[in-house]
């Protein structure tokens, strides 16, 4: 039997046991979370839901997807903006499909406990989405430079590089392109981006 879900402002084919990623939705992995906003299911199509039905699944993990990058460039007014977006996903495995009003077997999924169960190795991408990853920069000593001189640096990009340890116009003037290809993967700037603070930076280390 399958089921026509709707979240996240989209709608979705499932079957028990399916596994696909959605919009982010709170919790955290072995947590179970319940669609009521079920559109068909089998043969039958809701008015728009379907009363008294709903599908229960299992967060597997919280996730982001690719980048997307946004150019903006205004004409003869020296004047172009870059911007990268990662959007916040939830990997779910579908674990019920549920009629006529019918409770979920089981509110939370079973899974060992906290001191049997191994410890994986996070993944960069996984590290900075949940905020516990060590920076990706070790920051100097002394005072922080205000890297919204910058242009193309604004208080919210300062203070992103400033809690991944970059806080001197020095550190992004000397950005390897190995550097600059970390902060791309792992943060919300292009590699465009980055090279063209890389660039200014150099000019505002020297003074």
């Amino acid at each position: 039997m399958f089921a026509v879900i709707k979240t996240g402002g989209k709608q979705y084919r499932v079957a028990a046991n399916d596994q696909f990623t959605i919009e982010r939705l709170p919790g955290e992995a072995g947590d179970l979370v319940t669609f009521k906003e079920v559109l068909m299911v089998g043969s039958t199509i809701g008015a728009p839901f379907i009363e008294g039905a709903s599908v229960t699944a299992e967060i597997i993990g919280q996730t982001r997807g690719k980048k997307v990058i946004s150019f903006k460039k205004r004409r003869r007014q020296n004047s172009k903006r870059t911007r990268g977006h990662r959007q916040d996903l939830t990997v779910v495995r579908v674990a019920e499909i549920l009629t006529d009003g019918k409770a979920p077997t089981k509110t939370k999924a079973d899974r060992p406990s906290q001191a049997a169960k191994p410890v994986a190795a996070k993944s960069d991408d996984e590290a900075v989405a949940t905020g516990s990853a060590a920076p990706l920069f070790t920051a100097p000593g002394g005072d922080k430079d205000k890297l919204t001189k910058i242009k193309g640096i604004g208080p919210v990009a300062e203070k992103q590089l400033n809690e991944q340890g970059i806080t001197t116009y020095a550190q992004i003037a000397a950005l390897t392109d190995e550097d600059v290809a970390r902060i791309d993967a792992n943060m919300p700037f292009s590699t465009a981006q980055i090279e063209d603070w890389r660039g200014q930076a150099q000019e505002l280390a020297k003074n």
